[in-house]
């Protein structure tokens, strides 16, 4: 390699070295100098809101007594109350698990089959 080919390869790398140190200024200044209001502020305080009134409706459920499906005779026990209620019914195991399996078969059954339409000459 001769001395012009090494001073242009040595200028061209200071060229790029100075456009990227420009680039990266100028980037900077823009960012400070330009303020984007958040697009989401008010987004974030409805999802909040509806993130609480969620979390609310969870331990209601979680922590008070109440109906599921009245017709069935559904109910939501608290936690505690399920566990005791389980910890004494398993004090026979033979019972609770015939207990057991016998809700499982009836809630596992097959819904009945649905009435067929008369025809439209009966």
């Amino acid at each position: 390699m001769n001395l012009q080919t090494i001073n242009r390869s040595t200028a061209a790398a200071i060229g790029v070295i100075i456009v990227s140190v420009l680039f990266a200024v100028l980037a900077v200044i823009v960012k400070e100098q330009v303020r984007v209001p958040a697009l989401d502020a008010d987004r974030d305080a409805v999802r909040a809101k509806a993130l609480a009134e969620i979390r609310t409706v969870e331990s209601a459920s979680l922590n008070h007594l109440g109906w599921v499906d009245q017709a069935k005779g559904l109910v939501r026990l608290p936690i505690e109350t399920a566990e005791q209620l389980t910890a004494q019914a398993w004090q026979n195991p033979a019972a609770a698990r015939a207990d057991l399996n016998a809700r499982a078969e009836k809630a596992a059954a097959p819904a009945p089959k649905a009435p067929e339409k008369p025809s439209a000459f009966e």
